[in-house]
């Protein structure tokens, strides 16, 4: 293996698997998966933007060790997690006669991800599938942890399943072909990291714009590493958030789903939800005493550095909170929040007054 090449493994309890981190490694997509296991017949699902700069590779590569390949091209977007495209997907792979020895290789962004992660983990009843994430968000994020999905109209992300992959093989060139804004959207993940579990992380962040935003390859190699390994270490102690410890990853996503959701899936991308989440929750804290307001301030100023949103989107505060009532952690009717304590540590707060809530929407 090159030495260019990083390897990080997560250990679970039923699975455990490798990511690979490294520039220019996609052409080693056949012997990752046969790493992974044996394969005779694999279903290569992408979408529209990705099948001909990455997707048709990843099936060339694939064909070339004569394995057979087909593949499956969903439409760009988050539009396309829903349940009737899954419903086109499920079809499609009968008709290709796929069966539970056929692996499924999601190569896209985070909508490809966990769309095809949902198909693999429901279809025959579950078969094996290979992560290759072409992104910024699913590189640093969704492609690792094991979480699948699609959304309902209402809600984001409300029909899924845990399914581990076999792997997940990152190539960091492949941002080089990201639109500037889907590259943008990304960092707010990276920002999230620092925020939830590595100060020094976050001051690297803070001193590494220029090379973020230039897409330099050191920065970009060490960050994709470091957050999957950051990821990696929840994932490990709490795979299915059963303990409440993985339910930091989620900083800034109560707020954004819902923005997400009110402006209509697409609209705002998803880390820039994220963005604005972030500063709406750190708010929060501030209103509850548990940070104070340079702390918020520094995640502005990198955000907005970035090229990400800081502002709330809409000014119907209260539809914004209907809307939440909607995520996943609301226990007993009652809103939950992730939220800082300091830098690199946040928690897991309920029973928020419903006023400091509105207070920290208007205030972002």
């Amino acid at each position: 293996m090159s030495d260019s090449i990083q390897c990080l493994r997560i250990d679970l309890a039923e699975r455990s698997y490798n990511i690979e981190i490294g520039s220019g490694n996609l052409s080693r997509i056949t012997d990752f998966l046969l790493e992974c296991g044996r394969v005779s017949h694999a279903v290569v699902i992408s979408d529209e933007n990705v099948q001909k700069l990455h997707a048709s590779v990843v099936a060339e590569e694939l064909a070339n060790r004569s394995i057979d390949v087909d593949m499956i091209v969903v439409e760009p977007g988050e539009t396309s997690k829903s349940i009737d495209v899954a419903a086109g997907l499920w079809h499609g792979m009968l008709e290709l006669g796929a069966d539970r020895k056929t692996v499924v290789v999601a190569v896209g962004g985070g909508v490809v991800g966990d769309l095809a992660g949902f198909i693999a983990a429901t279809y025959a009843r579950g078969v094996r599938f290979l992560q290759v994430p072409t992104t910024l968000l699913s590189q640093v994020d969704s492609s690792v942890g094991g979480k699948v999905g699609i959304n309902l109209e209402d809600a984001k992300n409300m029909v899924g399943a845990f399914l581990q992959p076999m792997g997940v093989l990152i190539d960091t060139a492949t941002l080089n072909t990201l639109a500037e804004r889907e590259y943008r959207s990304g960092l707010a993940e990276v920002v999230k990291y620092g925020v939830i579990l590595d100060a020094e992380f976050f001051g690297y962040l803070e001193e590494n714009v220029e090379g973020l935003l230039g897409k330099d390859p050191e920065v970009l190699r060490h960050v994709v590493f470091r957050c999957c390994e950051l990821k990696a270490s929840v994932v490990q102690d709490d795979e299915r958030e059963e303990t409440g410890l993985r339910a930091i990853l989620n900083y800034g996503h109560t707020f954004g789903h819902a923005m997400e959701v009110l402006a209509g899936y697409g609209e705002i991308l998803h880390g820039e939800a994220v963005s604005i989440g972030m500063l709406c929750a750190s708010r929060l804290a501030e209103k509850l005493g548990r940070v104070d307001a340079e702390f918020t301030d520094r995640q502005f100023e990198l955000l907005q550095s970035l090229g990400l949103p800081v502002k709330v989107p809409m000014s119907d505060i209260d539809q914004i909170i209907e809307k939440m009532m909607n995520d996943k952690k609301v226990q007993h009717g009652k809103l939950r929040f992730v939220l800082p304590a300091r830098m690199g540590k946040v928690e897991l707060v309920g029973d928020v007054d419903p006023d400091d809530i509105r207070s920290s929407l208007r205030s972002v």
